[in-house]
Formats: C-alpha cells, structure tokens, sequence
C-alpha cells in the first residue's frame, strides 16, 4: 500500500516544482490536491515520512513540515503509534479542539471499535466484480419478491404498524426452523431463532454479552477480518489457532488462557480457505468446549451452497449440551440489501440477548419479516437456491479459465472440493496484496487482500475474489481489467 501512495505523491510532487513556494509548501499541496481529488481514500495510513522522505529525496524534517500543515487543515489525523491517517468528512468537519473543551472523553470501548474500524472489510462500492460473498444477484426473483411484498401492504392492518418484536415474529421463526430441519438437518424449537440483520450483529450481541475485557476468544486463524474487529474492538484476548485439511487445530487449544469464555468457527466453509471441518474434528471440538466450559460460534454463512450434497452435521446438532451458537444468513443466499439473518441461541443465552437486542437493534422491519416468511413458505427460496447453486458453478468455471488465461500461470487459483462464492489465489511475498486491491477498486474491480485474514501477522498474500456475482456476459471485460492493474504493477 506504502509503494503505491509514496509513487503516487512523487509524481504529483514533481509536477509541482517549478513553482517558487518553499518546499514543504509544494509537498503539502501535491499531498492536498492528490486527498481532495479522492486519489488517496478516506481512512488511508499514509507512509512514514522516513520512507517518503526517501521516496521524493527530500528531507525527513520538510516532510513532517508537510505532513504538519496538512494535520492543522484537518486534511490529516495524526493517530499516536500509528502515524496518519487521511480524514474523514467528520473530521474534517469537527470543532478545533479549543472550541471542545468540556466535552466528555470517548469510552474506552469507543476508542477500541474506532482503532480497529481499518480491519473491517467493506464491499459497500459501485461495481460487483468480484466482490467475495455474493450471490448471483441477476438471479434473485425480483418479481416474485414483489408480489409477496404487494400482498402484504395491501392487506395490511394499522395494527401492523406498531412496533414488531425485538427478537422477530413467530411465523419467520417457525419458517426458519423448519427450513433448518430440511436443508440442515437441525432440530430447534422456533423460540431459540434470533432475528437480525445478519452475522455481523450477531456476533456484536453475542461478544457484548458474553466478553469482558481480556476473555479468551480463540479464532480460526486465518479468518473473517470483520470478526478479528469485532473481538478486538470488545477487547478480547483473541488468540489465533491455526487450521488444517480437517478444520481449526483443536490439539492448538489446550495450552490455558485466563477466562476461556469463546471459539469462532466456520465448519461448513472454513473462510477463507474453502475447508470443510471433519466429523471427528467437530466431536473434538464439542469435546474441548465442555472440558473447558466454553461457547462455540457456528458461523455457517454459506451452508445452502456447501452443504447442498454430502452435508456433515452441524455442531449445533452434535452438541449434547447446549454449547452452540448457530449463525446463519440470507444476505449471502438472497441479496445482501435484504439485511435478514438468524442465530440460534442455548436457552440460557435467550434473555440477555433479547435484553441486549431491545436497548440497541430495535427489530428488523415487520415487511420484510413477513415477506421472507412466504418466500419461504411457498417453497420459493429452495427453487431460488436451486437456480443460484446452478448458475453459480457455470461463472465459476468460466471464471477459472478466464483467470487462467488472462494470469498466464503468474498466479493460480487454490484448487478446493468445497463449493463456496468466493476462490483465492496466492500472490508472491514480496507483493503487497493491499496496494494491489486499492489499485484494483480505483479501476472499478473489487476483491479482498488474504493478508487481512490474519490475526498477527499476515502469513499469506494474496487475492480472495467472487465470481458469482458477475454476469457471463461481463466476466471477460473486468477480468481484463483486474489482470491489467496486476501486470502494471508487477512490470
């Protein structure tokens, strides 16, 4: 990422020279001009000044000068052990700090979310391709989708528009259930579904409820980055373990930790390496959690796609105790807009997190609660994922030829058996998997750097890419594109 920024600011830098400013005063404007032209992202580390003073053989000192003016115009944030960042629109925009004297300081825990906010992977842009976790969206049935929605503002009582429960309705949950029974193979009762907007809130619920400062959270590592941020910002001790052809090494879990209170895991689809934990690793891992009185988090995010043929049984079904949380979601299955997910809870979790869900989430809306109801109960979601498994597997494959050809065996994709929306590929150590996604999003090409996957240090570089989501018809242009950032760079 440093590489591609201290480049970029020589060559605004040089094209100012000639004026007759100071120094500094050309570098703080090249730095101004390359921020406010969107060149440099919102967020953005920028390189040390020993590095771009290196870069642009200037002074170490006419640097810090630069990047000084640039903080006092609110152009910069300076972030003490990590240098500065380019801000944001709030910042940008906040009160000097002699006009906030008096205001209360930040809490500790909105300090802890504010610090790891750059962990957390956002898909939120204007191109799908190839952005991981999506579903073929061209495929959804949007007209069914609205009739049911017709249906329902038209029958609809002033009742209706009173406030929904926190936890979501009755008919969603039984829907659930049942649709778990079929797909999964999992017996709950209704009254143990959580409604929510989907995984990320999920473990916000749980982690709040279950996780004081310095519990032991073990991770697979490597994992989601959006769950590493989840439990560090919670202040969690997060250890990361590492995963094998079988799943998370549970022999890794037996060294004790003060106040083991949680394992995430992802046994259907181990993200991102596309593994599918054994039957006698899951028994292990059930085993492990009673000796030590723990909680598992089953984040099953894509088992209508893994789990279609050959399904293992899930953890939520083999524990004979009540130890595990079981996460699932339509946003990956659906569309992402819906913002519709579940989570089973043990009984004993049920009250603290409907307590929980009442003071902060509210409820997701009744309409969509009720529309998803009859998506379901008219048995249209299993023609759907019917229709996304199949056309999923037809981009997969023109995905891989088209990455083979255009990549040249310069990269390859990692060969798996389980099916998921999502493949990697490695890149070479010496290249920075950041750099090149940034470089990637500014030609409109989006896909997610594997180094942020790791808990401590990446130990791998490299692309995770989706390929479901793009249509066949535009799959060859943006896999052009992608492979022309990636030749540019490399040389």
């Amino acid at each position: 990422m440093f590489t591609v920024i201290r480049k970029l600011i020589a060559t605004q830098f040089e094209a100012s020279l000639l004026g007759e400013k100071p120094v500094y005063m050309q570098l703080y404007e090249a730095i101004k001009n390359a921020i406010e032209a969107g060149a440099i992202p919102e967020g953005t580390l920028m390189p040390p000044t020993r590095l771009l003073s290196q870069e642009i053989q200037l002074s170490r000192s006419t640097v810090v000068k630069a990047y000084n003016l640039l903080s006092e115009n609110k152009l910069l944030n300076p972030r003490q052990g990590s240098g500065f960042l380019v801000a944001t629109v709030a910042e940008k925009y906040a009160l000097p700090l002699s006009e906030r004297l008096g205001y209360p300081e930040i809490s500790q825990v909105g300090e802890s979310f504010l610090h790891n906010i750059h962990i957390l992977n956002s898909s939120a842009a204007e191109g799908v391709a190839f952005t991981p976790g999506l579903p073929p969206l061209d495929v959804f049935p949007i007209g069914q989708w609205q009739k049911l929605s017709n249906l329902y503002w038209r029958n609809i009582k002033t009742s209706d528009l009173n406030y929904s429960i926190s936890s979501g309705i009755d008919s969603l949950k039984e829907k659930i259930a049942n649709y778990l029974l079929l797909t999964r193979k999992i017996k709950c009762d209704p009254s143990q579904v959580i409604i929510v907007s989907g995984s990320l809130q999920s473990l916000y619920l749980v982690g709040n409820v279950l996780i004081n400062q310095g519990d032991t959270v073990y991770l697979e590592n490597p994992t989601f980055p959006n769950v590493i941020s989840i439990f560090k910002s919670l202040r969690a001790n997060v250890v990361p373990v590492a995963c094998d052809n079988e799943g998370i090494c549970v022999d890794q879990m037996n060294v004790p930790f003060p106040n083991t209170k949680l394992v995430h895991v992802t046994p259907s689809n181990q993200y991102p390496n596309s593994v599918k934990m054994t039957l006698e690793r899951r028994l292990a891992l059930l085993d492990w959690a009673n000796e030590h009185q723990a909680l598992i988090i089953e984040n099953d995010y894509e088992h209508e796609i893994n789990n279609w043929h050959n399904p293992i049984d899930s953890l939520f079904s083999l524990d004979k105790q009540q130890r595990t949380i079981y996460l699932g979601t339509f946003n990956r299955t659906l569309h992402p807009s819906i913002r519709l997910g579940y989570m089973l809870l043990p009984p004993h979790l049920l009250p603290v997190v409907k307590a929980l869900q009442m003071h902060s989430h509210r409820f997701v809306p009744q309409s969509v609660q009720v529309v998803m109801t009859d998506f379901i109960g008219k048995n249209l979601i299993y023609k759907h994922l019917h229709n996304v498994i199949k056309e999923a597997e037809e981009r997969k494959q023109l995905f891989t030829s088209l990455f083979d050809a255009h990549f040249n065996q310069a990269l390859h994709i990692n060969k798996t058996n389980n099916a998921s929306f999502h493949l990697v590929a490695d890149l070479p150590r010496e290249y920075n998997d950041e750099a090149m996604t940034q470089a990637m999003e500014t030609k409109g090409i989006i896909v997610h750097p594997l180094s942020k996957c790791y808990i401590e240090e990446p130990q791998r570089q490299g692309f995770i890419m989706g390929y479901s989501c793009v249509n066949r018809g535009f799959m060859a242009q943006a896999m052009a594109r992608m492979a022309g950032v990636y030749k540019a760079m490399v040389g």
